[in-house]
């Protein structure tokens, strides 16, 4: 899998109710939770790397260093981008960075590794909770 450092990609969503703060238990707080946030940012990178995946495999996060700049309400749309900084075997290296229809709301780094046989790196974790 050959993706060459600078690549990028982009993703939307609109906030909604069920993805702010509010929704995640911090009553009242009705903005983007960082959670989805950082969600939204994961979803760049893989979008970045997911169309030269071979068949079977997938990418999973293994670090998120991220800081979030700025609120966003409900019904406003977040761009996410990630652009590929370096790769160095299984591992891949992003600058991530997001803006609502009026700020930069987030910027940070993101670590993705390739997992080759994603069926078999699912088995073994099922069987850490005995299932």
């Amino acid at each position: 899998m050959e993706i060459k450092a600078g690549a990028t990609a982009e993703v939307i969503i609109t906030v909604t109710a069920d993805r702010t703060a509010d929704a995640m238990g911090n009553r009242g707080v009705k903005v983007l939770a960082t959670p989805f946030l950082v969600g939204l940012l994961e979803n760049a990178c893989h979008a970045v790397v997911g169309p030269h995946l071979p068949p079977g495999a997938g990418t999973v996060g293994t670090m998120v260093e991220m800081r979030h700049l700025a609120p966003t309400p409900v019904g406003m749309n977040v761009r996410a981008k990630a652009t590929l900084l370096e790769t160095n075997g299984k591992r891949y290296l992003f600058a991530v960075e997001a803006w609502d229809d009026k700020d930069k709301i987030a910027e940070g780094k993101h670590e993705r590794v390739l997992v080759l046989d994603m069926e078999k790196f699912l088995e073994r974790a099922m069987l850490k909770g005995g299932a």
